[in-house]
């Protein structure tokens, strides 16, 4: 990107308001907590998690069967983690991006992209079935080229696209294409898919799956952590809160990024610290001047991307570059805020749209998602197949927790479906080394990532060597 024009103090003036919370939280309409746990439960289906891995898994169950009793239990409150702090990127894709899934699993791609849109319309639907307001639009997304490399990049997979017949609705932008659509003068080209993406409020969609699974019947306790499961009896499991426990057939763990309850499971992901930006409402006037009519969620093609969109009210949400390992992987407040880079994301924003110099942002906040070394789900039972999982979504998981909750389902009933039967349900990722080998390695892969960003795209030994295992490391 070309270089800002302003200084550095009137980009730290621009924060000097910014809230230290997410914008989609700090909602007024926000529902009140469901009480805590206390005594002894019992039902067919535990779902443990309150983010839309388990809200999605809790609601699907029971239209699939009515009568089953269903329970979920929440840590804290629905939606408090990543459900409630990501940007709101409905995507259809299951394999975090055709790209990787074509790197992965290329004899599949094409039923996983039809799978994809299928869960991307179900989600559609059940938005519109449950009046759940949460802000929904299918204005699809466009991969934005900063860099001359990325102008090839993005042609060469349109072509890769049109090889697999999985072109519709995808259009390739030149600059003038592209700057007609957004302007900006970092932008050199464009692939914009038209309907493979919506844009929400994702905390909304939480609060409103939340209602839907009461009004099924769901009994929802929040305040809940779930701290030890446990086989018992012949056919069943056992799960400890703090003031109680539930007894049930069978368990479905949405837990993601925090430590699975299925000690095997935890080496599989690691935490990676997010961060984003909420802009101040922009007048008619700074939205003229973007250019911005059809409200299209955008991101960058850079190994450190940033992700962007418009809110309902018209606000910019700047989002994503940076991701932070903290070493350990531990899941802690602590990281949940980080000036340095709040700093960074404003400076890359002004340098990204210099006609809104004066606009300030309103909100600063970040937050940990789970990630794989494949970058997209994995699945598995344990306990006898009592107890299912799904874990790895790295970042976009507003769309595919839905398809993870079917999964899941479908593992927990024994049944051999379409989505069951797929060689990404049935294998899993490279599990990460333990520390210090992890923090190390993930280092080595983010400076190497950078500077292939600045070298044309260049890939150095060690990401070639990392792509030849299937290890990764992205946000």
């Amino acid at each position: 990107m070309a270089p800002s024009a302003m200084t550095r103090a009137a980009t730290l003036k621009s924060l000097a308001d910014a809230q230290p919370l997410s914008y989609w939280l700090d909602d007024p309409g926000r529902p009140a907590a469901e009480p805590a746990l206390t005594g002894d439960e019992s039902c067919d289906l535990l779902v443990v998690g309150g983010g839309y891995s388990g809200l999605w898994t809790a609601l699907i169950a029971k239209e699939r069967d009515p009568h089953r009793e269903v329970i979920l239990v929440e840590g804290k409150e629905a939606g408090w983690a990543a459900s409630g702090r990501n940007g709101g990127f409905c995507a259809a894709s299951l394999t975090h991006g055709l790209p990787n899934g074509l790197a992965r699993w290329p004899g599949e791609i094409d039923k996983l992209e039809q799978l994809g849109a299928r869960n991307l319309d179900a989600i559609e639907a059940a938005v519109a079935r449950y009046s759940i307001d949460c802000d929904f639009e299918r204005t699809g997304e466009i991969d934005v080229a900063t860099e001359p490399h990325q102008v090839a990049e993005l042609a060469e997979m349109y072509e890769e696209m049109r090889t697999h017949g999985l072109d519709s609705g995808v259009q390739l932008l030149d600059a003038d294409a592209m700057r007609a659509q957004v302007d900006s003068p970092t932008f050199l080209g464009g692939l914009h898919d038209r309907d493979g993406v919506a844009m929400l409020n994702p905390a909304k969609l939480v609060w409103g799956l939340k209602a839907a699974c009461r009004r099924l019947g769901v009994r929802i306790y929040e305040h809940t952590p779930a701290t030890a499961l446990t086989a018992h009896g012949t056919d069943g499991m056992a799960v400890r809160t703090p003031y109680g426990r539930i007894l049930a057939r069978r368990v479905a763990l949405g837990t993601n990024v925090f430590p699975s309850l299925v000690r095997r499971v935890r080496p599989y992901t690691v935490p990676v610290y997010d961060y984003a930006l909420m802009t101040e409402p922009l007048t008619p006037e700074q939205l003229g001047a973007l250019g911005w009519k059809n409200r299209q969620g955008l991101g960058d093609s850079a190994n450190q991307f940033h992700y962007f969109r418009l809110s309902a009210d018209n606000r910019i949400l700047w989002g994503g570059y940076d991701a932070i390992y903290p070493y350990g992987g531990k899941v802690r407040a602590e990281h949940d805020h980080r000036p340095e880079t709040y700093a960074k994301l404003a400076a890359h924003f002004f340098r990204c749209f210099p006609q809104l110099e004066g606009v300030r942002f309103s909100h600063a906040w970040g937050g940990a998602i789970d990630t794989c070394s494949r970058f997209s789900a994995f699945f598995g039972t344990a306990h006898k197949g009592r107890v299912a999982y799904a874990a790895g979504f790295t970042g976009l998981g507003v769309g595919a927790t839905r398809f993870g909750a079917d999964v899941m389902l479908d593992l927990l009933a024994g049944e051999r479906t379409e989505r069951t039967s797929l060689e990404m349900v049935r294998t899993k990722p490279l599990p990460f080394p333990p520390e210090p080998f992890a923090w190390a390695g993930i280092e080595l892969t983010k400076r190497s990532l950078a500077r292939a960003d600045e070298n044309g795209g260049r890939r150095n030994l060690w990401l070639k060597t990392m792509d030849r295992l299937g290890l990764g490391f992205d946000s």
